[in-house]
C-alpha cells in the first residue's frame, strides 16, 4: 500500500471561504466646540478608531474641500479641519 499526499479522483474535495468583515471607523474623540474671533484661523479635531479612515468633513449638507477656505488633514488617527479667515456664517 502507498500513500499519496495529492488527492486522487477517488477522493472528494471542499473549499474553505473566508469572510473578512471591516470593522467601522468610530470616533475615540469627538470634536469640541471652539470658539475663536472673526478673522482668526480654528482647527477642528477629532480622534478615530482606525488610522487613515475616510474622513469627510460637512457643514450642514454641504461637503467641505481643501481650498484656500478649508485644509484638511490626517494623520494616523487623527483627523483636523483648519478654517482660515473667520466669518459669522462659519459658526
Amino acid at each position: 500500500p502507498s500513500t499519496s499526499f495529492f488527492p486522487s479522483p477517488s477522493c472528494s474535495r471542499s473549499k474553505s471561504y473566508f469572510y473578512f468583515i471591516a470593522l467601522p471607523a468610530l470616533f475615540k474623540r469627538e470634536l469640541q466646540d471652539t470658539e475663536a474671533e472673526e478673522g482668526a484661523t480654528v482647527t477642528l479635531r477629532c480622534e478615530l478608531t482606525k488610522p487613515k479612515a475616510p474622513v469627510e468633513w460637512r457643514k450642514g449638507d454641504v461637503t467641505l474641500y481643501p481650498g484656500l477656505k478649508y485644509e484638511l488633514r490626517q494623520q494616523g488617527c487623527a483627523a483636523e479641519l483648519v478654517i482660515h479667515d473667520l466669518e459669522v456664517e462659519d459658526s
